[in-house]
C-alpha cells in the first residue's frame, strides 16, 4: 500500500455496488463484508471507496436506511453515486408540471407509477422533511461517471448522448430545466435520460407481453449494447425474463438496430446495474460488469472490487444473499 505525499494511504480502488432497492440491512452487511467500518456515522475503508450504481429506493423494506447509508458516504467523500431510473422517477413524480402543460406532475400519478413508488412514500410518510431533503439530494446525483480509468452508468453508456449531456452539463447532473425537459419524449433531455437510466428497449409484437419477475407486465424487452453486429433479437436481449415463443430468432429490423447503442471491447471497463440478472454473478464481456442481481427478489446484493485492472475478472465479485425478510415485495 503506497502513501500519498500528505502521508495518507493511497486509494487502492473502488467497490462498485449494484441496485440496492431498499435492502438497507443487506447493504450494511455487504459493506462490512468488504471491510468498511462505521465511524462517525459513516461507513469508511482506509484504502477504498464505493461507487453506487443507483436505484437505492423502491420495493424493499429499509429504503430510508439504504438512502441514509449511501448519502452519508457520498457527502463524506467515501463514495460516489450515479442516478438510477428509480431516483429519476421519484423526482419526476414529486415535482409539479409547468403551468399550461395540461398535467399536474412531471410524471403522472397513474396506478402503475403510484405502485412503483408506493413503498418509498410509505416509509417516508412520517418523515416529510426528510423526504423533501432526499429529493433535493437526488437532484445532485450525476447521470454518469468517468473516474480513474472506469466508467459508470445505471443502464447504458451511449457515447454520443453522453457527449451531448456533458456539453450542456459538464458535471453530468440535471438542473430544473433539464428535469422538466426530460419528461417530454420529443426532447434531447428525454433521449439522454431514457437511454442512460433505462437502456434500449425493443417493443414486442402487438398483443404479446412479458410478465416480469418484478410484478409488472411489459410490452418491450431490455436490450444490451455490446454486440457489435447483432442479427436477431436473441443477440441483444438482456433480462431474466425469456422472450415468448420463438422471438429470440426474430430478425432485428433496421429501425430496431438504430435503437441500439454500442460499447466496444476496446473501451475502458464499464459498470452498470438495472438489468435484474440472476444466479451467480458473471461477466457479459471482459470490459463490462452488470451488478444488478435482483437483490429485492431474494437474489444477491453484488459488488465488484476494482483495483485498476483493464480486463475484468469474475473472481472480483463479492455478494451477500438477501434474506427473505429483507426482500419482501409488497402487493
Amino acid at each position: 500500500m503506497g502513501m500519498t505525499p500528505q502521508g495518507k494511504p493511497r486509494l487502492e480502488g473502488y467497490d462498485l455496488i449494484g441496485d440496492v432497492h431498499g435492502c438497507g440491512a443487506t447493504l450494511v452487511t455487504l459493506l462490512e463484508k468488504l471491510g468498511y467500518e462505521r465511524r462517525g456515522g459513516v461507513y469508511r475503508h482506509p484504502r477504498r471507496k464505493v461507487i453506487f450504481l443507483g436505484d437505492l429506493i423502491d420495493r424493499g423494506p429499509r429504503i430510508r436506511l439504504a438512502v441514509t447509508v449511501a448519502r452519508r458516504m457520498v457527502e463524506e467523500g467515501e463514495a460516489h453515486i450515479v442516478m438510477g431510473n428509480h431516483e429519476y422517477n421519484a423526482l419526476a413524480y414529486s415535482y409539479p408540471a409547468p403551468p399550461g402543460s395540461g398535467k399536474r406532475w412531471l410524471r403522472e400519478h397513474t396506478p402503475r407509477n403510484n405502485r412503483l413508488i408506493r413503498e418509498t412514500l410509505e416509509q417516508y410518510y412520517d418523515y416529510t422533511n426528510e423526504w423533501e431533503d432526499t429529493l433535493a439530494w437526488f437532484k445532485t446525483i450525476p447521470l454518469c461517471l468517468e473516474i480513474d480509468g472506469i466508467r459508470v452508468v445505471h443502464a447504458c453508456w451511449d457515447h454520443a448522448l453522453i457527449k451531448r449531456l456533458t456539453k450542456r452539463h459538464p458535471d453530468a447532473c440535471m438542473d430544473d430545466a433539464f428535469l422538466e425537459e426530460s419528461t417530454d419524449a420529443s426532447t434531447d433531455a428525454f433521449a439522454i435520460l431514457d437511454r442512460l437510466t433505462r437502456g434500449a428497449n425493443i417493443p414486442l409484437p402487438r398483443g404479446i407481453q412479458i410478465h416480469s419477475g418484478d410484478g409488472f407486465t411489459r410490452q418491450s424487452f431490455r436490450a444490451h449494447f455490446w454486440s457489435e453486429d447483432p442479427v436477431v433479437w436473441g443477440d441483444v436481449v438482456f433480462q431474466p425474463d425469456n422472450l415468448p415463443g420463438d422471438l429470440e430468432s426474430r430478425l432485428l429490423e433496421p429501425g430496431e438496430r438504430r435503437r441500439l447503442s454500442y460499447y466496444g471491447s476496446d473501451q475502458p471497463p464499464l459498470f452498470i446495474g438495472h438489468y435484474w440478472c440472476e444466479g451467480v454473478p458473471s461477466l457479459p464481456t471482459h470490459n463490462i460488469a452488470c451488478l444488478d442481481y435482483s437483490a429485492v427478489k431474494y437474489g444477491r446484493l453484488v459488488a465488484y472490487r476494482w483495483s485498476g485492472e483493464q480486463t475484468l475478472n469474475a473472481d472480483r465479485f463479492v455478494w451477500v444473499r438477501v434474506p427473505r425478510e429483507e426482500s419482501l415485495l409488497s402487493g
